[in-house]
C-alpha cells in the first residue's frame, strides 16, 4: 500500500486553513446623487488616499471599495450644477476598519452613514 509523503499529509491541510481564514479589510462605498441635479469634481478623502468621478448624474450612484491604511477623517467635495463649491466632512475611520459607508447627496445636505467594524 502506498502512503503520501510525510509532508503532503500536513501541507494540504495548513493550506486550506491558511486561505479559508485570510481576507482584506475593505470599505464598501456608495456615493448617492439624490440633489435632483448632476454633480462635477466630485472627491471624496480617506486616510492615505481618494476616490472620485468626473461627473454624477442625478438619481445616480458611484460605486467604490477602499482599504484603510492609517486613520483619519472622511471629506467629500463636490460642484453641483449652478458650479458652487460643497465639503462635507464624515466620520473617522480607523485601520482595518470593514463594513459599509454610504453618502446621500440631498438638495440641501449630505448624510453619511456607516456600517463598519473594526478587524482584529
Amino acid at each position: 500500500m502506498l502512503r503520501p509523503p510525510s509532508a503532503l499529509r500536513y501541507l494540504a491541510p495548513a493550506t486550506l486553513l491558511c486561505f479559508a481564514g485570510c481576507h482584506s479589510a475593505l470599505i464598501d462605498a456608495t456615493v448617492e446623487n439624490r440633489s435632483g441635479a448632476p454633480v462635477t469634481l466630485l472627491e471624496v478623502d480617506y486616510p492615505s488616499a481618494s476616490f472620485g468621478t468626473q461627473n454624477l448624474a442625478s438619481a445616480t450612484d458611484f460605486h467604490y471599495r477602499f482599504k484603510v491604511l492609517g486613520s483619519g477623517a472622511l471629506k467629500m467635495t463636490y460642484t453641483d450644477d449652478a458650479r458652487h463649491d460643497h465639503t462635507s466632512f464624515g466620520p473617522t475611520l480607523q485601520e482595518g476598519a470593514e463594513g459599509l459607508l454610504t453618502i446621500t447627496i440631498d438638495p440641501t445636505n449630505v448624510r453619511w452613514q456607516t456600517t463598519l467594524k473594526q478587524k482584529h
